[in-house]
């Protein structure tokens, strides 16, 4: 499908996993850009990116289906103050999926159980080579492409969900018949 989730979310899904709103606005990373606004942006222009992404994180997590996973950094009071019956997210990190690298993710569920780790690594010291190449997403230079970078959701965390919530998905849909 192609087009605007909205327009699909009443097409009797069972399960949404995972919705991915754009959080450049609503995270506490991107927090500053509604006090001063970068080089050739407003204010206006800020704001109004904030009201479109909490609406469209509001009727992903809202939307008529059993089972919603919404993926989201650590969001910022204004973002949270615009998000209807928004619950906390559990925080997950890579690392904890077998993947070596530091990035804090939202998951914000309904329907759904926490996240298991299922292959837990050891993090590097603080300081040393290993836990900056972990960092490579914090630390990343600005440039056309370094939103992508950080946006990416690693092999371990989506395998995870994958078989976690899919026999979840089926139990609940055979308890049910």
């Amino acid at each position: 499908m192609i087009g605007d989730v909205r327009d699909h979310l009443d097409s009797g899904w069972d399960l949404l996993v995972v919705m991915h709103p754009p959080c450049t606005r609503l995270c506490n990373s991107g927090v500053r850009w509604l006090r001063t606004a970068p080089p050739g942006r407003t204010l206006e222009e800020m704001w109004a990116e904030l009201d479109a992404g909490a609406a469209l994180f509001s009727d992903c997590w809202n939307a008529p289906v059993e089972r919603v996973c919404v993926e989201n950094p650590v969001m910022h009071r204004y973002a949270r103050e615009r998000i209807q019956n928004w619950a906390k997210p559990q925080t997950v990190q890579p690392w904890w999926f077998g993947d070596p690298a530091f990035k804090a993710t939202g998951l914000y569920l309904r329907g759904l159980p926490p996240l298991v780790p299922t292959k837990k690594l050891m993090p590097p010291a603080r300081g040393t080579d290993e836990h900056k190449a972990w960092s490579k997403v914090h630390r990343a230079s600005p440039g056309p492409d370094r939103w992508k970078d950080r946006s990416r959701t690693y092999e371990g965390i989506a395998a995870a969900m994958a078989a976690q919530w899919s026999t979840v998905a089926a139990r609940q849909m055979e308890a049910a018949e």
